[in-house]
């Protein structure tokens, strides 16, 4: 749908902006005058924007900081007692993010036209997720949504401590592997070219490694454009392969049974299930409702596709352990536990359990990561630098056999 960049005059006779959608400028026209707003200016966002127009929306893109950041100072003010529409206006005005703050001035204009918090949050899902709706829905329906917007502070929070672990450790790999490439190409572009024309002046045979070289280089220096075609082809094909529902249930499955990041995956999976499903139980959330936000929340398809049989089986009120049982990646810890908070009656506390123990777990697998990856880039470092020092130094051993005395 056609988005709209509109300047309009609110009930105070302050100018306020924003982006809206519609099928047509008549239609956002008057979706503005329903909000009791007198529109000053409507353009329509053109997908031909300037580079300089991207390179602003990539800068002020939404980052989890500012999400988080916005919902502690959410939770304060309704603590508070601030009136809901005060609170925006003063969220908005705080909000350094251009992003966030255009959809807080949407929010504000929602709200005041009679919209629920849940319906005005579900319209900008590029800053609030299905699990944010749906925690902001069952705050509102239970009357206890500062108590809710805590537990969802902790979930976020959660969540990104997580990921910025997983990407500190695997910073330093990806930086040593973009080096071995560099260095690859090159030596194989700029040193072995000069000593393979000494070579062949000097007529010595040429050893296999050497002659690797030489294909490689041919084949980049001569056959570019056929390369860059098969790189362009594949890529393209290889993109929109993983992008299709059985590409990333077959790209999910291959990363959790790889050797080292298999089980860190896991583990994470299982320390976001226990979290969020504990979260939103304690929150009020109906047990279904809960199976289909964690199918959307999860990170990885291939462990999201179980919770779809997960939900049937749920239905026939099966309970929970009995499911998960049978269930692909889920181990017998977390099954056990859960089995134990069902008998129990405290489901949420072991699955708050289950959730302190996999994030230890998930630490602890992010660190054995690390020290493991070490020795194996010392491993492929040495083979690069061994093959091209064979390719370099065994001719030239040769030739200072033709040359010296006998």
């Amino acid at each position: 749908m056609p988005r709209f960049a509109y300047q309009a005059i609110n009930e105070n006779g302050t100018t306020v902006s924003g982006v809206l959608e519609a099928d047509t400028q008549e239609l956002a026209n008057t979706l503005l005058s329903a909000r009791g707003l007198i529109p000053a200016r409507i353009t329509l966002e053109g997908r031909a924007t300037s580079w300089l127009a991207r390179l602003d929306q990539m800068l002020t893109a939404i980052r989890p900081w500012d999400i988080i950041l916005f919902t502690k100072q959410l939770s304060t003010m309704l603590k508070a007692g601030i009136p809901i529409v005060r609170l925006f206006q003063i969220l908005e005005s705080q909000t350094d993010n251009k992003k966030l703050k255009a959809i807080i001035n949407d929010l504000i204009q929602d709200i005041q036209a009679g919209s629920s918090l849940t319906e005005a949050f579900r319209k900008h899902p590029v800053a609030f997720s299905p699990l944010y709706v749906s925690m902001l829905q069952a705050g509102e329906a239970s009357g206890q949504l500062p108590e809710v917007l805590e537990r969802l502070i902790y979930i976020i929070e959660h969540e990104y401590k997580v990921k910025k672990d997983i990407q500190s450790a695997l910073a330093y790999p990806i930086i040593v592997v973009v080096a071995l490439v560099a260095a690859f190409f090159i030596l194989l572009t700029y040193v072995v070219p000069k000593f393979v024309s000494i070579f062949a002046r000097a007529k010595v045979a040429l050893p296999w490694p050497t002659k690797v070289c030489i294909v490689m280089y041919t084949a980049i220096f001569d056959y570019w454009p056929i390369l860059l075609g098969l790189v362009v082809v594949l890529g393209t094909g290889l993109y929109l392969y993983l992008k299709s529902e059985n590409g990333r249930l077959v790209k999910d499955a291959a990363l959790i049974r790889l050797p080292l990041l298999g089980p860190l995956f896991i583990k994470s999976a299982m320390s976001r299930f226990a979290s969020i499903f504990a979260i939103l139980q304690a929150s009020g959330v109906a047990i279904l409702d809960i199976m289909k936000i964690l199918t959307g929340t999860i990170g990885n398809y291939a462990i999201s596709r179980s919770f779809d049989a997960l939900a049937d089986k749920l239905k026939e009120g099966r309970g929970i352990s009995e499911p998960l049982r049978s269930a692909e990646y889920f181990p017998p810890m977390v099954v056990n536990m859960v089995a134990i908070g069902e008998e129990s009656g405290n489901l949420d506390e072991m699955l708050s359990a289950v959730s302190k123990h996999y994030d230890t777990e998930v630490e602890y697998a992010t660190a054995k990561l690390s020290m493991a990856i070490g020795p194996l880039l010392v491993v492929g470092l040495a083979v690069v630098v061994g093959f091209f020092a064979l390719a370099i130094y065994l001719p030239m051993w040769d030739l200072t056999k033709t040359v010296s005395p006998r």
